[in-house]
């Protein structure tokens, strides 16, 4: 029987560290439809991503139609090699409002390739995100569970982004 090795510890399976910069739409909580962009800059551990620095722009298109939120994040993904490696990386979102402070989302995220070549739909990947958000005056807080929808998507992922406004 083959061993398996011991789970790395927790803190090691960590992304790293964003900065995000969010520019939208003045009162976009109070609109019928909102819009903006996202820039967001990371550092990155080696096991998620081999290239230390990275950056998004993550464009924003939305509307709130009674208790549901629905936004399109037209994502573009920069390792810093040039216009041609640029990755395409949409989001979705679908939200229902359980109250004020919480929120039920599902979200699809997907990595189509380089602006300049896509990759085929069996090297594509796309992941079904279950959500929790939690807005208080001190953090939001956003947890999910997320399952791979092609074979090459990561199977099962959690993800935890805890927030605050400066």
């Amino acid at each position: 029987m083959q061993r398996l090795p011991p789970p790395a510890p927790l803190i090691s399976r960590c992304n790293g560290f964003k900065l995000r910069a969010l520019f939208v739409t003045p009162d976009a909580v109070k609109r019928d439809v909102f819009y903006g962009v996202n820039f967001e800059f990371s550092f990155n551990t080696a096991h998620w991503d081999p290239r230390p620095y990275t950056s998004e722009i993550r464009g924003i298109v939305g509307a709130h139609v009674g208790k549901f939120d629905l936004i399109f994040n037209p994502i573009v993904d920069n390792s810093w090699n040039g216009f041609s490696r640029l990755e395409v990386v949409p989001e979705t979102r679908v939200a229902m409002a359980v109250s004020e402070i919480y929120k039920l989302a599902l979200e699809e995220y997907a990595d189509f390739g380089t602006i300049t070549h896509f990759l085929p739909a069996t090297k594509q990947t796309h992941q079904l995100f279950g959500v929790i958000d939690v807005t208080t005056k001190a953090v939001g807080i956003e947890l999910g569970v997320g399952a791979g929808l092609t074979s090459a998507s990561d199977h099962w992922v959690l993800k935890l982004i805890l927030s605050r406004d400066l």
